[in-house]
Order: structure tokens, then sequence, then C-alpha cells
């Protein structure tokens, strides 16, 4: 399994076509770059400072947190991920939302820059080698017009802030995809404690949250309905 701190996957820096255009070649716009690659690297160094043992009590605390999220929720898909490495979440969250009785969908990533594609993940064994070193389900794709049909939508991050801006790896997948959430349903980060800042850089086409998991306190709502 490739990490996804350290090796070219979406949502990296060098995962995808460079999003500098949508920056425009302003001070400003170069300043937020700036910030934002300062502030992965020091998020991403205290990600790989944490020992087994609490990345391991971390999964388990988010899943808690997670089922008991989807508990609330009408029936439906949960689009997820697959988390590598350091990455909040697990394999064991994925399948217990499985065994309350939830569909669960994965990403996967398109032969070239555009939303992502959906895909069933019905247990480990529908896994297989994808992109860029990465797992992905093996099931039939399903279009990025799937993720109209989910209820709940868990996407990776390395920080939020109580707004609902969200920093991303700077592939720009999730930025691509994200506008096709209806209105109204959760689009939620997973992270570890402390990543919950009160103030993270965007551009205009940063995608928002509506809420974070963390292991700790749970969910926490921000000031965003999702809508950016």
């Amino acid at each position: 399994m490739l990490d996804r701190e350290s090796r070219h996957e979406p949502g990296s820096r060098t995962a995808g076509p460079s999003d500098a255009g949508t920056r425009g070649d302003g001070t400003a716009a170069s300043d937020v770059a700036r910030r934002k690659d300062a502030l992965r690297v020091r998020l991403l160094a205290a990600r790989r400072a944490l020992s087994a043992e609490q990345r391991t009590a971390a999964a388990e605390e988010l899943r808690g947190h997670v089922l008991e999220l989807a508990q609330e929720l009408h029936e439906g898909p949960v689009c997820a991920y697959l988390p590598i490495g350091a990455e909040p979440g697990s394999l064991a969250l994925l399948d217990g939302l499985r065994a309350a009785g939830r569909s669960v969908l994965l990403p996967v990533v398109p032969p070239r820059p555009g939303p992502l594609d959906w895909a069933a993940y019905t247990g480990p064994v529908s896994l297989g080698p994808g992109p860029l070193g990465l797992r992905e389900p093996t099931t039939p794709r399903l279009g990025p017009a799937a993720l109209r049909t989910a209820v709940l939508v868990l996407v990776p991050a390395l920080a939020a802030d109580r707004s609902g801006r969200r920093l991303g790896r700077g592939g720009g997948y999730y930025d691509r995809t994200l506008g096709a959430v209806p209105p109204g349903v959760p689009v939620v980060a997973l992270l570890h404690d402390g990543e919950l800042l009160d103030e993270v850089p965007t551009d205009p086409h940063d995608r928002p949250v509506t809420g974070v998991v963390l292991p700790t306190p749970g969910t926490v709502a921000t000031g965003n309905n999702g809508r950016g």
C-alpha cells in the first residue's frame, strides 16, 4: 500500500494538473498557495509523528462517531474513501457501514482530470490496484452521477476550519467532484484531533464541507451549508 503523504495520488500536490490557472497570477493568489503548501508540510509531519497505537485508537473513535452519524440519516448509500497511511479512517469503518445496512461507494480516479467516478465497496476482496498506486473497487463503475444518490459524503482532508473551509492535497479531484452533492446532504471531513483549525487558506474554487468528525469531540458542524 502506498502512503498518500509521500506518493502521487488523487489529492496530492503532484497528482493532477496544476490548478494555478484557476488562481490566476496575482500576488494574493500566490500568497494563498504558499500558505497552503506551508500548512500541508506542517500537518503531514504531525501525521507522520503519530504512533501506530495513536492511529489505531483514532480510527476506532472515528468509526464509532461515523456509525452514529449514519444512523440518523434516511436510507441511501454513503460515499466514502479508502484511507492511506496516517489518513483518518479505516476499512473497519467501511465494513461497519455495510454491516449497518448501508451501501458504500468509493471513488475511482478518472483517466483524465474531472469529477471522480464511483463504484460499490463490497468488502476487502472487492479492492484491486488502481492508478497512482492506490486501491480501488473492482466492481462496475457507476459514473460521477452516483454521488447524487448519497445521503452522506465522507471526504479526506488535511484540515478544515469552523467555517467549513477544507484543505486537501492540492490535486483538485474533490473540488471538481463535490459540486454535484445535492443540497442538504452532509459533506463531512474525517480529521485527527488538532486538525480543526481557526482558519484554512482557500481559493475560490475550493469546495467546503458541512462538518468534520474528530476522534475526541466527535461530529462538529461547520458554519457552511456545503454550497461553495
